[in-house]
């Protein structure tokens, strides 16, 4: 049994397994705060979106940029209930860290468990480091490429039974597919029906992530309506456990968009995560259901 990390100083953002430890360690003290609020009642508002927030999402996101300035203090933050408030760092440097303090908010209200915390490391404009805790189910899920990646229970605020994970070599004819519990869209849908798809389940959050990172899925497709920080930590696990994250052309997603004179903001383009299965069918699949509509 050991604790997320037992350092106290300061982290250097190329230290990854360092920042790992960090993560976790900050992300189960988030989770810790996220199930107090569950547990006494959490009101809800509506963002300019249009989309739910509630004091459980504050809350995470409160401990967690504590946790980044106490001993990653050098390092830009992108925060989702932050940037909703309209603070923006000035600068992206080379590293800087993309937080969502509770992916999964209507599966939170709901309290169905597939709600989590993420926190992702951005290196160059690609996701480094990233760390996707559970709260209700009490699981980790953390990884970096070149690394590799781990899941783990929560006891506590000590993390055990940590086990290296990797994503599935999937049957040819024999795919699962893991679908948005609360966004589904009719073109990411299209996509998986043109593949040898025989299991759907349905899954709120990037808990959809690290399920094809550990194996129990294989593929996923999300049209629109995300943004850097909903996909940064996942596809750091992701991409640590042997999978990928493509967006429909079949390129890797960007970050750091926002630092681009082209770019107003941090919206994803539709993209799909996959395990180790054919990644050109998947990029025809994408691509046959998206012109499809044009």
């Amino acid at each position: 049994m050991t604790k997320a990390t037992g350092a106290t100083g300061p982290v250097d953002p190329t230290d990854r397994q360092a920042v790992i430890e960090l993560f976790c360690e900050i992300a189960v003290a988030a989770g810790e705060a996220i199930l107090a609020v569950m547990a006494k009642g959490a009101a809800i508002t509506i963002k300019a979106d249009e989309s739910p927030v509630t004091e459980a999402d504050h809350a995470s996101e409160r401990v967690i940029l504590a946790g980044l300035s106490a001993r990653m203090p050098q390092v830009p933050v992108i925060a989702e209930e932050e940037i909703a408030g309209g603070h923006v760092p000035a600068a992206l440097g080379r590293h800087f860290v993309l937080v969502d303090p509770l992916d999964g908010t209507k599966e939170f209200i709901k309290k169905n468990g597939e709600f989590c915390v993420l926190i992702g490391l951005i290196e160059d404009g690609r996701p480094s480091v990233g760390v996707v805790l559970a709260p209700q189910a009490g699981l980790v899920w953390a990884g970096a490429p070149g690394l590799g990646a781990f899941k783990a229970r929560v006891e506590g605020s000590q993390l055990v039974d940590r086990q290296s994970i990797t994503v599935r070599t999937a049957p040819v004819e024999a795919w699962t597919a893991v679908m948005s519990r609360s966004h589904g869209h009719p073109i990411a849908e299209a996509a998986i029906d043109r593949l040898p798809v025989v299991t759907r389940t349905g899954v709120g959050s990037a808990i959809k992530f690290a399920q094809i990172a550990e194996g129990i899925a294989d593929v996923h497709a999300r049209w629109l309506g995300t943004n850097e920080w909903d996909t940064a930590a996942g596809e750091a696990v992701v991409v640590a456990a042997g999978g990928a994250v493509i967006d429909y052309d079949g390129n890797e997603l960007t970050y750091a968009k926002r630092g681009r004179p082209d770019a107003k903001d941090f919206t994803n383009p539709g993209y799909a995560v996959i395990g180790a299965v054919d990644r050109a069918r998947v990029v025809a699949a994408l691509q046959a259901a998206r012109d499809a509509t044009r």
